[in-house]
């Protein structure tokens, strides 16, 4: 993998002179280098990694397995297209295995994802069918580790 794209990828709030330190080339070369991957569209974008557990909000996350009958003339791909324009979609994964397609999919309540699951996901003709996992608790996202263990108080006596 190439090691600028690496770098940006664990952290996109390098600066250009820590890039170019880290790498061991000059700062021209790294800002070239990274308008290059955005203007062939390798680079998509940058952000941040959000632990959303900690912020005042009330969303909750699942993984829907989808089982589909893809289309002679464009495959998987017209159904990716579909499900990627669902606001509620944040992810589209085409997998090899049991099922075709494993959604993250966002709302306030259980109950959003579920009407969301049964009123415009398993209504699309070709689903044969779905499978909805809450996710409980986001322990590593993106690299990034969102379990803090040493924030959990140590509620033991101490006895002298």
């Amino acid at each position: 993998m190439d090691k600028l794209l690496h770098l940006l990828s664990k952290n996109s709030q390098f600066t250009d002179a820590e890039l170019a330190s880290m790498l061991g080339e000059p700062v021209d070369y790294i800002r070239a280098q990274i308008k290059e991957y955005e203007s062939k569209g390798i680079i998509k974008g940058y952000q941040a990694v959000v632990d959303w557990e900690n912020v005042e909000t009330d969303y909750v996350e699942a993984l829907i397995e989808l089982k589909v009958t893809p289309k002679k003339e464009t495959g998987f791909d017209e159904m990716a297209k579909i499900c990627m324009a669902f606001d509620e979609v944040e992810a589209v994964y085409l997998m090899a295995g049991v099922y075709d397609f494993a959604l993250i999919v966002r709302g306030e309540t259980m109950q959003d994802i579920g009407m969301f699951v049964a009123k415009k996901l398993s209504t699309i003709e070709s689903v044969v069918s779905t499978g909805t996992h809450f996710i409980m608790r986001r322990y590593k996202d993106k690299g990034i580790n969102l379990f803090e263990a040493d924030k959990q108080a140590d509620e033991r006596s101490l006895i002298l």
